[in-house]
């Protein structure tokens, strides 16, 4: 047996004893210099970093994307390039639960992915579900409440989410999904991954294109019933975090197939309906999904805080050859998810070794809260001293593009089929099979039979459905017992 190392403080000194605090006599008061017990305490009171707002419980691995089509004319970013192979990280997550809630939950579940590209990372924090329920960031923080517990009782409500989603008519499309099995699927392996967002492509020659990301699972759709799904939460509340970690280390390695919708920079403009709103989807008539790779998790994480709970994504981290669109809420998320990292972990959380990039990284920025990457040269720029200088205007060249407007307030300029209902209406009456549209009702009636939900409100939402489908809001109707909607 080799000899067991001799336990140290944080600064690398011995340990004075791992059992026994410093005291006046055996029987006596505790002494303030006793220095590793108070580092020990202070380290103890300072473990957790706060949990995300939202997304704060989930899990992930990391993994590999293979490109083996070519789409250069399309995008030059280089992780796109057929035959490239890019090392990634993901954390699924759900999105209203707090950091021990159960993985089951009726909820949307994230679907971060991170990849450690030669010029630096680029994130995709998308969704399983191709659609959200708002389409501007001003309302963000008000449904993320509504979701959450209120202030008065700490509870959670189901009334306050539907005086929100009837409020608020864009939510019908992601709230229809939500309502579906798909609201609750048997494990993060068997589910689709999106980018949700549109975002921008242009390759070499400065060519632009929009581009929507799909990431098809090939292990198959696999959902819970809510039956199933709640007896779930009792038998393991951490099902998708087990089931993941589970499969990889038994050498079950996940993948996805990755696609992608790829519409032309100039349809955009008179397209039917506003192709940069997250709540829609593009038809795939119009712009069907091309093959471009496959995505395969393959080693899990050592250590689940340092690489999973202290992982940042942000949709805001771009390599040249891809860039953000006009889509509202995408425009609002470059902001506040570095923001939030910065509260959550600190200013330099892009120091840690499960969020730093691969490629060389030159900055400017310096000092901070736990740093330990200053620059060694300069710290201002301009300078004549050897400081690191821009890129080329041929690297970023492609990601202008021009826009005119006055600045307003207002929902999107509305395109000529602009509407909340259409999509939904859709999803019912040619995706959903019998048992899928009876599970919907199902799940809506139960959603909407919590005993905070007021007769009032269950009028509204009566009505809500039956904006979508008059035959799918009778039925809400007659689960509900509502009669005079």
């Amino acid at each position: 047996m080799s000899e067991r190392p001799i336990a140290t403080t944080d600064a690398g000194s011995p340990a004075p004893s791992l059992e026994h605090s410093q005291s006046v006599g055996p029987n006596g008061p505790l002494l303030l210099q006793d220095h590793y017990l108070i580092q020990k305490m202070a380290h103890f009171n300072r473990e957790r970093v706060p949990e995300r707002v939202v997304h704060a419980k989930g899990g992930g691995a990391y993994g590999v994307l293979e490109i083996t089509e070519d789409v250069s004319q399309f995008t030059k970013a280089k992780l796109f390039q057929k035959g490239a192979r890019t090392e990634s990280l993901v954390r699924f997550s759900t999105v209203a639960g707090e950091l021990g809630s159960a993985d089951t939950a009726r909820d949307p579940r994230g679907f971060a992915v991170k990849f450690y590209t030669e010029d630096g990372n680029y994130d995709i924090v998308g969704n399983n579900t191709p659609i959200f329920f708002i389409r501007d960031p001003q309302k963000f923080s008000d449904f993320i409440h509504s979701q959450k517990r209120r202030p008065d009782n700490h509870l959670r409500d189901h009334n306050m989410q539907w005086d929100f989603w009837t409020l608020s008519p864009e939510s019908a499309h992601q709230v229809t999904f939500l309502m579906t099995d798909r609201g609750t699927p048997a494990s993060w392996r068997h589910m689709h991954g999106f980018g949700s967002h549109t975002f921008l492509w242009y390759n070499a020659a400065g060519e632009r294109f929009w581009v929507k990301y799909h990431f098809k699972t090939d292990q198959g759709i696999r959902n819970f019933t809510a039956a199933e799904a709640a007896a779930a939460q009792v038998a393991d509340p951490d099902l998708h975090i087990r089931d993941l970690y589970e499969a990889i280390r038994r050498g079950d390695d996940p993948s996805w197939t990755v696609n992608v919708q790829i519409m032309p920079f100039e349809e955009a403009a008179d397209y039917r309906f506003n192709p940069f709103d997250l709540t829609k989807v593009w038809p795939h008539a119009d712009y069907p999904e091309i093959t471009i790779g496959r995505w395969t998790l393959n080693r899990n994480p050592e250590n689940y805080f340092a690489e999973i709970e202290q992982a940042s994504f942000e949709p805001s981290s771009f390599v040249p050859g891809i860039g953000p669109s006009p889509d509202k809420m995408l425009q609002g998320r470059l902001f506040s998810y570095p923001d939030a990292h910065r509260y959550r972990i600190g200013p330099n959380y892009l120091q840690l070794p499960v969020n730093q990039p691969k490629a060389p990284v030159h900055s400017y920025n310096f000092d901070g809260p736990m740093t330990y990457r200053n620059p060694a040269g300069p710290v201002y720029a301009p300078n004549t001293v050897g400081g690191p200088v821009a890129a080329g205007p041929d690297v970023w060249r492609g990601e202008e593009y021009e826009l005119a407007g006055e600045i307003v307030r207002s929902a999107y300029h509305p395109h000529r089929e602009d509407d909340d209902f259409s999509q939904p209406r859709a999803l019912w009456e040619r995706v959903l099979s019998d048992t899928d549209r009876a599970h919907l009702v199902d799940n809506v009636v139960g959603h909407a039979s919590a005993p905070e939900v007021t007769d009032d409100m269950k009028k509204r939402v009566v009505g809500y459905w039956r904006n979508i489908h008059k035959d799918l809001g009778d039925r809400v109707a007659q689960g509900l017992g509502v009669t005079d909607a």
